[in-house]
């Protein structure tokens, strides 16, 4: 029966995983940002997250705070402010003017960040995201076998996460570090940071007021 549940788990796990969010916009910015060291220290931070939702199901904290309202309104609010902070980020970097490059190095200059910064943005990203927080509730507690020890089994299936994650957003990284190589200009990292930006601020104001 174990067996089962964790294949149903894996497929669904897998197409929550490359379907396109949040998460994955910001370890492009982040990887366009500061190279795939960056990208990779953001994910790392974002599947981090992973385990404090997995624990929090386990202990039956997150149905809660879904039956509190003012906890989960709390929750929606401070995930929505910080999209708009990581969209004004993103923005300012947009608009801001970079210095003349020399003609004979015309590849994009990275910016040196904080291995702390890359993580922390990954794991806030990751942890005030109310809808990872709906989707451990709810799916979580479908693949744990009541007969086994829920904590363990919900940290077993949140390491399956990480890994099946940490795999797709370090391989996005990569891919955004070879564009970049193949001589990616400063106007189309302005405009992706743009996007990134705006989309950012887009769902913060989404999320606040659905």
């Amino acid at each position: 029966m174990f067996t089962e549940l964790f294949w149903a788990y894996l497929v669904a796990i897998t197409l929550l995983t490359i379907t396109p969010g949040v998460d994955t916009l910001l370890v492009m910015r982040n990887t366009g940002r500061g190279g795939l060291r960056d990208g990779c220290v953001t994910s790392v931070g974002i599947c981090s997250g992973l385990f404090i939702h997995a624990t929090l199901s386990a202990l039956g904290i997150s149905i809660l705070l879904v039956e509190t309202a003012w906890a989960f309104s709390a929750l929606k609010w401070a995930g929505a402010c910080y999209l708009v902070w990581l969209g004004i980020a993103s923005l300012r970097q947009a608009w801001a003017r970079e210095g003349r490059r020399p003609v004979e190095q015309p590849e994009v200059i990275r910016r040196r960040v904080a291995t702390a910064v890359s993580f922390r943005e990954g794991l806030l990203s990751n942890v005030l995201n109310p809808k990872t927080a709906l989707f451990y509730m709810a799916l979580l507690p479908q693949f744990v076998d009541p007969a086994g020890n829920a904590f363990q089994q919900s940290l077993v299936l949140a390491s399956v996460h990480f890994l099946l994650a940490m795999l797709w957003q370090c391989g996005l990284a990569f891919v955004v570090v070879r564009f970049r190589g193949l001589g990616a200009s400063a106007r189309v990292k302005r405009a992706l940071n743009a996007a990134t930006g705006g989309f950012f601020v887009a769902m913060g104001a989404k999320l606040a007021s659905s």
